[in-house]
């Protein structure tokens, strides 16, 4: 006799997954801000940048955007690798790099 399965277990136990994985993207969506300086704005500049960007018709801008966006975590993750190795160019540590948890999400 086949085993009964347990749906309402199991789509609880999806939707506590998909609970986590949201306020993992929150955190790492927050992270991103302050990491890039988004923080030092007020919240109704940074509102109407990310607005503009959704809204935007314009490929070539937003590929100039993406480009900008890969050279900044291109750019962190080699920080990172040189802080952990401990040859950071100006001899401190950054203690603001983390760039496994910033805009790595496989979600």
């Amino acid at each position: 006799m086949a085993k009964i399965r347990d749906y309402n277990a199991e789509l609880k136990a999806l939707e506590e997954r998909a609970r986590t994985l949201k306020a993992r993207r929150i955190e790492q969506l927050g992270s991103l801000v302050a990491s890039t300086g988004g923080d030092t704005l007020d919240l109704e500049i940074l509102a109407g940048v990310l607005l503009e960007a959704v809204a935007s018709k314009d490929n070539e801008a937003k590929e100039a955007w993406r480009a900008k966006g890969a050279a900044f975590f291109q750019r962190r993750r080699r920080k990172g690798a040189e802080t952990a190795r401990g040859d950071s160019s100006d001899g401190t540590t950054d203690r603001h790099s983390n760039p496994s948890s910033v805009g790595t999400s496989s979600e």
